[in-house]
């Protein structure tokens, strides 16, 4: 189980249902998220890696603060290059994130849903404060929810062929910044209830 930060995964238990849960708090950011889970997968096996924290919904999304919602799919949303014409991802630039057929660009697929709503997720490293640039992401990506690590989390576990989900709390609008009005240890502990009732009804 990958959280972020302590907050994420704070009073998520070891063991629910027989099913062992190993924590790995990863830090922030792709970097800290995929040395973290790569460190860890050199002493374990796991059968499954799951991504557990709160993200932003981007406006327009339909979705509110408090829902918990689970990646169908992520996306490196700043993977690219600028150019007069416009972001180019890694499609357009023609290198692979993942050289294997077919071949995977910025965006990644999951294994495991841990939440009955399924969105698109974009992984960012730098978190979205303006409408504009929300604006501008959604309309490059297709996304609906935004974090800082879950694709790099998602990438390990491609190369390293054990099934992944993703799982959140919405805590924020990923738009205009507005700090008072986010709702991070509300967020973060519906998604710790959502994952735990899935694992004790099967999913993992």
């Amino acid at each position: 189980m990958c959280v972020a930060t302590a907050l994420e995964g704070e009073g998520l238990p070891r063991s629910v249902g027989g099913t062992v849960i190993t924590l790995v708090r990863t830090g922030l950011g792709p970097v800290n998220a995929a040395f973290a889970l790569t460190r860890c997968l050199a002493g374990l096996s796991p059968r499954a890696i799951i991504a557990c924290g709160v993200g932003g919904a981007y406006p327009g999304s339909g979705l509110a603060v408090g829902d918990v919602v689970a990646a169908e799919s992520e996306t490196y949303g700043d993977l690219g290059a600028s150019s007069p014409g416009g972001f180019m991802d890694m499609q357009a630039l023609g290198f692979p994130v993942i050289d294997q057929t077919p071949p995977l660009f910025n965006r990644l697929p999951l294994d495991l849903f841990p939440a009955t709503l399924r969105v698109p997720f974009v992984t960012c490293s730098a978190c979205t404060g303006t409408d504009e640039q929300a604006q501008a992401i959604v309309a490059r990506t297709g996304g609906v929810v935004e974090s800082m690590e879950g694709a790099a989390i998602v990438h390990v576990a491609r190369l390293s062929q054990i099934p992944v989900g993703e799982i959140r709390g919405i805590s924020n609008i990923a738009g205009r910044r507005d700090r008072a009005s986010w709702r991070i240890d509300e967020a973060a502990a519906a998604a710790r209830r959502a994952l735990v009732d899935w694992i004790e009804a099967g999913g993992c």
